[in-house]
């Protein structure tokens, strides 16, 4: 059976270059969603919050069994034969410098998040620590950066490394179109581009969608706590829609501007500002202390590692209602597999001409090293400010996460400055999260099209920009946690049968290749 590299979606749908039946039924799911929850209002959170507790009081193993699972195949990959191809073939050249290419990795990865939880998750932690004692401040404060160390680290980069690596292989070595069906090409030949294909790609636009209004609500959320922070705006669902409103809009711009003059300046200087940012927190915070402490909390994660990455919380969670890591650890794993379609895309995007080792320990090495240090930093001095008694902030933390980062830079000179500073970068992953969200959806919907008008971008922008919206007034950070796991599920089963399919056709086209040289005449 030849590969039919033509694309499903030659023909445009309704007047825009679309694949029809990913267009119209994403787009009916997300609306569906969208009006329920309007329509029922209150009820709605008390459903998110029961759909949330079945989910993972009964699947949360199988999160954490996958997500091992994934970084062990992506580790092999790299260490085997397979890690010399480069993507793109031999002749390849790489479209960026390392430098731009790991600036954009780390804003389409991280970004929002970080900056919203390397802050409040350490000090959550070290409030309410499900493996040390909560008496003995040291030993918590180990232990809290460990497992938020554990939930930004390597099993993170490894589910975004593996989809991505798929997507460029199939991309560009296969000539397949960059969608998540093709590279499930070996399993189903060319039934990908009938309804097989199909409902794959839905799936995959729909936990993008979702993953994607989860990182925007938890950053409205904070540009707000920032702005009532410095300026004493309100706090409330109005002011963080209109928000969602104006930062949509601002995103435009650099999507018409496009990934090398667009995107790929933003994350530059994203770059550039969060590294001002943490420098100014080294200097004026406890420096030593955090320098020392980075050093310790990068050993405490290895020496860890293994018990960590499979904690199920099995015997704990006997005969208890409240299972810590529905909130934390099964949350991360389902809002990182949501996430893979759209940073796996984009990564994908960028990654031609770099070699399968060099993408791999690229893209599991650097961007994780760097998280660690932003995390040691932010995280590190409000455990110090909590060890000294110098701040309150387990207080603040759990009368608002939103506020964590903002409190603590209270306690630090100058921290109006950086409190803005602060409010400015998150506003800055806030657009490139939503710009290059929105191209990598709209790549879904039109079959892999890297042409497709600027108003379908704007479109799903748009289309982010309600659904975070929605959830934040259905039932908040509650909502958005939901919302991920239930979305993230099923994308988590594509991710396992994605990986047999990759192995396969890696196996293939080394084969060809060393046939092909043995046929080569030596000179």
């Amino acid at each position: 059976m030849g590969i039919r590299h033509t694309r499903s979606d030659e023909k445009t749908f309704l007047g825009i270059k679309a694949n029809g039946p990913v267009f119209i039924t994403s787009l009916l799911v997300i609306f569906i969603l969208v009006i329920t929850t309007l329509l029922v209002g209150q009820p709605m959170e008390l459903w998110f919050k029961d759909a949330k507790r079945i989910v993972s009081n009964n699947l949360g193993w199988l999160f954490i069994l996958l997500v091992n699972v994934i970084l062990l195949f992506t580790l092999y990959l790299g260490f085997s034969k397979y890690g010399n191809i480069r993507l793109g073939g031999e002749q390849a050249q790489p479209e960026f410098s390392k430098g731009g290419w790991f600036a954009m990795l780390f804003s389409a990865g991280m970004g929002i998040g970080l900056l919203f939880y390397s802050v409040a998750e350490p000090i959550t932690h070290f409030g309410d620590n499900p493996l040390a004692n909560n008496d003995i401040a040291i030993e918590a404060a180990k232990s809290s950066m460990g497992i938020t160390f554990l939930h930004w680290g390597v099993h993170a980069w490894a589910i975004y490394a593996i989809v991505g690596l798929a997507l460029a292989f199939f991309t560009f070595n296969i000539k397949l179109p960059l969608t998540i069906r093709s590279i499930f090409y070996p399993l189903f030949g060319n039934k990908i581009y009938g309804w097989v294909g199909d409902v794959i790609d839905i799936v995959s636009v729909i936990a993008t969608i979702f993953g994607l209004a989860t990182s925007l609500g938890i950053g409205v959320q904070q540009i707000n706590a920032g702005l009532h922070h410095l300026f004493g705006i309100q706090n409330s669902n109005f002011v963080q829609l209109a928000l969602i409103v104006i930062v949509t809009s601002i995103a435009t711009l650099s999507l018409i501007l496009g990934l090398d003059k667009g995107i790929r300046i933003l994350s530059e200087w994203n770059m550039r500002l969060a590294l001002l940012l943490m420098l100014l927190v080294i200097v004026i915070g406890p420096t030593v202390f955090l320098f020392k402490s980075f050093v310790q909390n990068i050993g405490h994660y290895i020496s860890e590692f293994f018990e960590l990455s499979f904690w199920t919380e099995s015997y704990k969670g006997i005969n208890k209602e409240k299972h810590w890591q529905n909130t934390w650890t099964v949350f991360y794993w389902a809002w990182w597999i949501a996430w893979s379609p759209f940073v796996g895309l984009f990564i994908a995007r960028i990654s031609k001409g770099r070699t399968i080792r060099e993408f791999i320990f690229g893209v599991l090495l650097v961007p994780t090293l760097l998280t660690f240090l932003w995390i040691s930093v932010f995280g590190g001095t409000a455990i110090y400010q909590e060890l000294t008694h110098s701040a309150n902030l387990i207080k603040a933390v759990n009368s608002d996460i939103a506020t964590a980062i903002y409190k603590m830079l209270e306690h630090l000179p100058f921290s109006f400055y950086t409190s803005l500073l602060t409010v400015i970068l998150v506003t800055s992953f806030f657009v490139t999260s939503s710009d290059s969200g929105s191209m990598v959806v709209d790549t879904l919907t039109s079959g892999g099209r890297h042409d497709a008008p600027v108003g379908q971008k704007i479109f799903w922008a748009s289309m982010e920009g309600i659904v975070a919206g929605t959830l934040l007034v259905g039932g908040g950070l509650v909502a958005l946690q939901t919302a991920v796991i239930l979305t993230g599920l099923p994308f988590a089963i594509i991710l396992v049968v994605m990986c047999f399919s990759l192995y396969k056709s890696l196996q293939d086209y080394y084969e060809e290749r060393i046939q092909k040289k043995q046929k080569q005449p030596t000179a």
